[in-house]
C-alpha cells in the first residue's frame, strides 16, 4: 500500500513538472513571435519611410545620378584617370619602401641604449611628435615648395627626378614622396617602436647569453619577431598612405585626382572623380580585407598558443 501512494504521488509530481515545461515553452514561443511581429513591423515602416523619401526627392536623385554617374563622362576621362592614377600608384610604391625603411632606423634610434645616444634618442622623439601632429598636407606643401626655395644639394635641383624602369617621376613627385616618407615614417617608427616592446625581454637577454651583441640581438632576434607582429597595424598604415598619395595634388603633380579634378572643371560634372574614387577602392578595400585577415590569424595563433 504504501509503495502505490508513492508511486501516485511521483507520477504526479512528474506531471505537474511536465506541465510547467510546457508552459515555459509555450510563453517563450509566444515572446518569440511578439519580437519577430515587432520586427517586421518597424523594417515595413522604415521600408515605407525609405520609399516615400525615395519619391518624393526623385527628381534631386535623378540630378545626383547625373552629377556623380555619368557613364558618358566616366568614359570619356576615365583613360586620362587611370594613367594619372598610375602616377599615384608609383609614388605609393616608391614611398612605402622609404617608409619601411626610414620608419625603422627611428624605431631603433628611438630605443638606442646609453648616455651616448641620448642625441638619437632626443631627435627620434622630436621627429615622431613633429610630423605626427603635422597636417600631412602643411607638410607636403612646405617640402614641395620650400625645399626647392634653398640651396641644399639634390633636392633643389630641378632636373631630380626618379627614372626607372616602370617609374618615371619628375622633381615634384620626388618631393612629394619625401614629404610622405617624413609623414609616415613617423607613424611606422611608433608602429615598430610597439612591436620591439612586444618582445619578452627574455628574447634579448638569450641572444645576449649566446654571445651575441645588442646590435646582433636586435636585428637578428627581436626585429624579425617584432615585424611579424605589427603586419597588420603596417597594412593599415599602407592604406593610408595609398590614399594620401593624391594631396600631392597641391604641388601640381598630374596625378589622379588633378586629372579628374581638371575634368570636372572643365565639363562641370564631377563623374571623373567618382571614377578616381572606383580606382581607389579596386586597390585600397583588398588591402583592407588583407589586413583583416591577418588580424584574425594572429589572433587564432594566440589562441591555440593560450589554449
Amino acid at each position: 500500500m504504501p509503495l502505490s501512494i508513492a508511486a501516485l504521488y511521483y507520477g504526479r509530481h512528474v506531471e505537474t513538472q511536465v506541465v510547467d515545461v510546457d508552459g515555459d515553452e509555450a510563453d517563450e514561443a509566444v515572446a518569440r513571435t511578439s519580437r519577430r511581429i515587432a520586427v517586421a513591423a518597424i523594417a515595413t515602416s522604415a521600408a515605407l519611410c525609405l520609399g516615400l523619401a525615395i519619391w518624393s526627392a526623385w527628381d534631386g536623385l535623378q540630378d545626383v545620378g547625373d552629377t556623380f554617374f555619368s557613364w558618358e563622362n566616366i568614359k570619356s576621362s576615365f583613360p586620362d584617370v587611370v594613367e594619372g592614377f598610375w602616377l599615384n600608384i608609383q609614388i605609393f610604391i616608391i614611398a612605402e619602401i622609404l617608409v619601411l625603411g626610414w620608419g625603422l632606423v627611428v624605431a631603433t634610434m628611438r630605443r638606442a641604449p646609453g648616455r651616448a645616444a641620448m642625441p638619437l634618442r632626443w631627435f627620434a622623439v622630436v621627429y615622431v611628435d613633429v610630423f605626427r601632429g603635422l597636417p600631412a598636407i602643411v607638410t607636403i606643401y612646405l617640402v614641395g615648395f620650400g625645399l626647392p626655395l634653398t640651396s641644399l644639394p639634390v633636392v633643389s635641383n630641378p632636373d631630380l627626378s626618379i627614372d626607372i624602369g616602370p617609374f618615371h617621376l619628375d622633381q615634384l613627385a620626388c618631393l612629394g614622396i619625401l614629404a610622405l616618407t617624413l609623414v609616415y615614417g613617423a607613424y611606422v617608427a611608433e608602429v615598430y617602436r610597439s612591436g620591439i616592446e612586444s618582445v619578452h625581454w627574455s628574447q634579448d637577454a638569450a641572444a645576449r647569453g649566446l654571445g651575441l651583441s645588442r646590435g646582433q640581438s636586435l636585428r637578428f632576434v627581436v626585429v624579425p619577431q617584432a615585424i611579424r607582429r605589427v603586419v597588420p597595424p603596417l597594412m593599415n598604415d599602407f592604406i593610408g598612405l595609398q590614399k594620401d598619395t593624391a594631396l600631392l595634388n597641391v604641388l601640381g603633380v598630374l596625378e589622379g585626382f588633378n586629372i579628374a579634378r581638371i575634368y570636372a572643371g572643365n565639363e562641370f560634372n564631377l563623374s571623373a572623380v567618382t571614377g578616381l574614387g572606383i580606382c581607389f577602392l579596386v586597390i585600397t578595400i583588398p588591402m583592407t580585407r588583407f589586413a583583416d585577415y591577418l588580424v584574425k590569424r594572429d589572433q587564432k595563433r594566440l589562441q591555440a598558443a593560450g589554449g
